[in-house]
């Protein structure tokens, strides 16, 4: 008996294959994002929309299952904090062999079914974490926020400060006061 539920929606069917090498069927459907589709810049939220499109093929040693899984990752530009949506269309491809296998050596690294289910859940995952961008921008000429005062620089392109290197801070209160003192002179000649 398989612990998997056959109406999940990860969860693959592939009886009609049999264990008939070289049989096909191809799986196409929307399923909702499990959770844990992220990283700490962005990911895909639990329960949005993923278009699974996949072929299963027979072979020998169990099926084959390769196919593209599609959906929109939200979370925060890299350089501005903005939101952001990325479009992400992501290859995946696993060997899920048969558990019941006699006379064949068995890749312990692989994936097992049995009772004609296939969990396609730790797959997509694997290949939508991996597919995520680890610096996502909003723009690819994004210039992120200032690092004095924090303004996001593209709401001000002409935004920035006037830096006095602090060597040179006292020469500076100098040339004020010489000002003021020649203004002052200024006026009692005048």
């Amino acid at each position: 008996m398989s612990a998997l539920d056959g109406r999940a929606p990860l969860v693959l069917d592939v009886r009609e294959l049999g264990r008939r090498a070289g049989a096909m069927m191809t799986i196409r459907r929307d399923a909702p994002a499990p959770a844990d589709l992220v990283n700490p810049m962005i990911g895909i939220p639990p329960g949005s929309d993923l278009a699974v499109d996949v072929m299963a093929e027979s072979v020998i040693e169990g099926v084959l299952v390769t196919g593209t899984v599609q959906g929109n990752a939200q979370g925060s530009c890299s350089r501005c904090l903005e939101p952001v949506t990325v479009p992400l269309t992501v290859d995946v491809q696993e060997l899920f062999q048969y558990a019941d296998l006699e006379g064949v050596d068995q890749d312990e690294e692989l994936p097992t079914f049995e009772n004609d289910l296939i969990d396609l859940e730790p797959t997509v995952r694997d290949a939508v974490v991996l597919a995520l961008p680890l610096a996502p921008v909003c723009d690819e000429d994004c210039q992120g926020l200032c690092s004095e005062c924090g303004v996001r620089i593209a709401d001000d392109p002409g935004h920035h400060h006037d830096q006095t290197d602090p060597r040179w801070a006292a020469l500076g209160t100098l040339f004020t006061e010489d000002e003021a003192t020649k203004g002052r002179e200024t006026e009692e000649k005048g």
